[in-house]
């Protein structure tokens, strides 16, 4: 049996990480919830799974909780705040942890989660794009176990060999291939990308995802901040991390060898199935996904990305190159850029001139603790508002 801490359990991760569970009660027992505000989603989580805690990182939310709990007569404790979500991380029964809060938010409890040796899913970016010296680091003197559950990431795992310690090159792989969409932008005219609309960005083709990440799919900012990942998590070099589009969205990822074979996994695109994987790991179990039926699938199409049109995608590689504090920059950066747009503050193509930009009044830093992160995310945020400001008006992002 595996008992569980689910961070961000509110969000489309979380959502599908419990339906998976469902499908598996003889395996797994979930200990504790949590997420930034949405009590009454929660609630009915809680009504669901009955887990012991539940954490809220707004205040006012967590009020709800507990007096909608305790008017159901449920017994899950409701906690508050960053150091609880730290807390329900390391708690001591509890054996796998899924990170999946967005943004930055999630970095400390997922730090919490390594040094405690647990069996961690990761879909939070940011624990590996601003911190991952430190997260490979607690990883490997706790004996925790990592598995993504990015859908990349998780393909990339799946057709590597096990590693035991070898190098890539030692075990004769010659690159990674990610995959991309494209977004739903990939074949409109650049003259028209100034115009885009929130409600147009985060309309992805092939994945049911949150606000946020369906922009940074827009931009591909999202296959920059995975080619960041993929250094870490595989001990890759940039150069040897590749991104290929291909709009079908379903080969996920891909591993080419020295002997010129290629291993790809594939299926439909269901955030469950990879998050199965890792939970079953190394066994496989039930995902309640669709199977996939490559004759009705028909053409599997693949380009190279075009910079021009996702300029997002080389300011990533140029970041990986610079160092960390380059990396916490453009990925604090990207958060403010996105919210911006979003908010209709910014347009559309604004968004990468304002990530270089901060990058750009990032000087090179050694990081040796978390304070050090959240000191040039802190900055970098602030020098990320003060360029929104000299952004001027979007053109054009008040339709539907």
């Amino acid at each position: 049996m595996q008992y569980l801490t689910i961070l961000g359990s509110t969000g489309s991760i979380g959502a599908s990480t419990l339906d998976v569970l469902a499908l598996n009660p003889e395996r797994f027992k979930v200990t504790a919830l949590a997420a930034r505000s949405r009590d009454d989603v929660l609630f009915e989580q809680c009504v669901r799974f009955v887990p012991k805690h539940a954490v809220l990182l707004d205040p006012a939310a967590a009020e709800r909780l507990q007096k909608k709990l305790k008017a159901e007569g449920l017994p899950t404790k409701v906690l508050c705040g960053t150091a609880e979500l730290e807390r329900v991380a390391a708690l001591p029964e509890v054996t796998t942890v899924v990170a999946a809060i967005v943004g930055i938010a999630g970095l400390r409890p997922t730090l919490a989660a390594a040094a405690a040796g647990k069996k961690i899913l990761l879909a939070n970016k940011e624990s590996l794009v601003t911190a991952g010296g430190l997260f490979m680091s607690a990883i490997r003197d706790s004996g925790a176990e990592l598995l993504p559950i990015d859908s990349e990431h998780n393909a990339i795992f799946q057709a590597l060999p096990r590693l035991r310690g070898s190098s890539l090159a030692d075990c004769g792989v010659r690159r990674i291939l990610l995959t991309a969409s494209g977004g739903p932008f990939r074949k409109w005219p650049l003259s028209q990308l100034a115009r885009v609309t929130p409600e147009e960005a985060v309309a992805h083709p092939n994945w049911v995802m949150g606000r946020k990440i369906s922009v940074d799919s827009a931009t591909m900012m999202n296959k920059g901040l995975e080619v960041i990942e993929a250094h870490w998590l595989f001990a890759a070099p940039p150069e040897m991390i590749e991104v290929v589009i291909h709009p079908q969205s379903v080969v996920h990822s891909l591993v080419e060898y020295c002997d010129g074979s290629v291993i790809a996994q594939l299926g439909n695109p269901d955030m469950r199935t990879p998050i199965a994987h890792a939970l079953g790991h190394p066994e496989r179990i039930p995902s309640g996904a669709d199977f996939l039926d490559l004759a009705r699938t028909g053409n599997l199409s693949f380009e190279a990305p075009d910079f021009a049109r996702f300029p997002c995608l080389r300011i990533a590689y140029d970041a990986l190159r610079a160092g960390s504090a380059a990396v916490i920059a453009l990925n604090a950066a990207n958060e403010i850029a996105v919210a911006e747009f979003l908010d209709r503050r910014i347009g559309f193509a604004d968004i990468p001139v304002l990530i270089e930009q901060v990058v750009s009044l990032t000087p090179a830093q050694v990081i040796t603790a978390i304070d050090d992160i959240e000191r040039i995310d802190r900055k970098a945020r602030l020098d990320a508002l003060a360029g929104c400001a000299g952004l001027g008006a979007p053109q054009a992002v008040s339709g539907g």
